[in-house]
């Protein structure tokens, strides 16, 4: 990664230790028993197949080189893991290790004085391989809080074979040519796009990409500091994406759709062609393999980056995404960041990225992604000028999550462009 990476800003939580409660006091009732032996939690959000697996072997690898060591997996439904989290958190009884997303959330639990710093405690071989992009993703003022494991840019994830037969010879390059195709593949009787609402951050995923596209990066870092959302770029955004949706380009019932569980989902409607295409972060290809007939990955699957507009002020070629790490709660034993290190290894990482079907932070383990869609997304990050997290885990969790409601509110009819960025405001006020 050399791209410039936006990740967040202790500024955007000033504070926040007062509001959060206590910070962490305890580990989950794991920790040291006192006749050296130490038992630790960990806490992720992968709860079938291969990526649930991946976490039990590396536990288990770990504990066969350091037998006083034994680690707990607990798997959490993804849309559950960041409510239970902060719970655990602000009850003292934290996992000791558990997945951290970033931005505007990290750096809550930071000022929280929830995480452990990991500053100068990464092995120098895996420092190396991570190397400083993706180590200051998860960096806060000069301090490191988390492991980074993975790189998740989102953008399309599409069925060539069905983008075949509708005739699209292409990947859309413009928001006219993602129209285009849309209505193309409506002729051949399929959904054009999936899109699992349900959860509301899939559909708030269009309207991040469309504020990528609107607002000049040095407006999307400064929101993370003034929580200012007063450029007309925000408002904008939202038009961008209500005239798209006007063209009723998603699947039907796509506002009561989940996006990751079952054959009905909206990755399952991709996974089993009944839908083209899906607008996600590149977590969705280990998704999509195991809601395919067989459980594999799905061997049309295809990668193209979100469109560029006309007339934006974003930098063409920017990206959204994360860089998934791991935290270790603050009072967590010192062998957690044994196990940071250990599962950062480009063994491990290599391993990681054969299990979940996506790209590893590990340069050394991006040299055995062989998958043509996994190469166009790793290119499409390494090329990228502008890098930035996710919008609702950047500016955090109020802000976040106002966000996502108001787009999801626009998209059933009940708000507009103005009541979105109204109640991203309205939600600023209060973080």
């Amino acid at each position: 990664m050399k791209a410039r990476f936006l990740a967040g800003s202790t500024a955007l939580v000033l504070g926040a230790a007062a509001l959060a409660g206590c910070s962490a006091g305890g580990s989950g009732g794991s920790g040291d028993s006192g006749d050296g032996n130490v038992t630790m939690t960990l806490w992720q959000n992968s709860t079938t197949g291969e990526g649930q697996q991946f976490w039990k072997n590396a536990a288990a690898d770990f504990t066969k080189a350091n037998p006083k060591v034994t680690i707990k997996v607990q798997s959490i439904q993804n849309e559950d893991l960041d409510g239970k989290l902060q719970t655990a958190l602000n009850s003292g009884d934290a996992p000791d290790i558990f997945l951290q997303r970033g931005g505007g959330k990290m750096a809550a639990m930071v000022a929280a004085g929830q995480l452990m710093d990991l500053t100068g405690k990464v092995d120098s071989t895996v420092q190396k391989e991570l190397g400083e992009a993706a180590l200051g993703a998860d960096s806060l003022d000069d301090k490191l809080y988390a492991m980074p494991l993975t790189i998740q840019p989102g953008g399309f994830f599409y069925s060539q074979d069905l983008f075949k037969q509708a005739g699209i010879t292409e990947t859309p390059a413009s928001i006219d040519d993602l129209s285009a195709a849309v209505d193309k593949l409506k002729g051949i009787g399929v959904a054009p796009i999936a899109l699992g609402a349900k959860a509301a951050w899939p559909a708030a995923h269009w309207y991040y990409f469309f504020a990528l596209r609107e607002c000049d990066s040095k407006v999307l870092e400064k929101a993370t500091t003034d929580k200012d959302f007063s450029d007309k770029c925000w408002i904008k955004a939202g038009e961008d994406l209500q005239k798209f949706s006007d063209t009723k380009p998603y699947n039907e019932g796509f506002l009561t759709t989940e996006p990751q569980q079952g054959a009905g989902s909206s990755a399952g409607l991709v996974a089993n062609h009944k839908a083209a295409m899906e607008l996600m972060g590149a977590w969705d290809a280990g998704v999509i393999a195991d809601l395919t007939p067989d459980k594999k990955p799905l061997p049309d699957l295809g990668w193209f980056p979100f469109p560029e507009i006309s007339g934006g002020k974003g930098e063409p070629g920017s990206i959204l995404g994360g860089v998934d790490g791991y935290s270790c709660s603050v009072n967590a034993p010192k062998e957690c960041v044994d196990f940071l290190n250990f599962v950062a290894t480009a063994e491990q990482q290599t391993k990681y990225y054969q299990a979940f079907h996506t790209l590893p932070a590990n340069s050394t383990a991006q040299e055995s992604v062989t998958e043509p869609f996994l190469q166009s997304i790793r290119d499409a990050v390494n090329s990228a000028p502008f890098v930035s997290q996710w919008l609702d885990t950047l500016y955090g969790q109020n802000v976040g999550n106002a966000l996502n409601v108001g787009v999801v509110d626009m998209l059933a009819g009940k708000g507009d462009p103005d009541s979105i960025v109204q109640s991203v405001a309205d939600a600023a006020k209060k973080a």
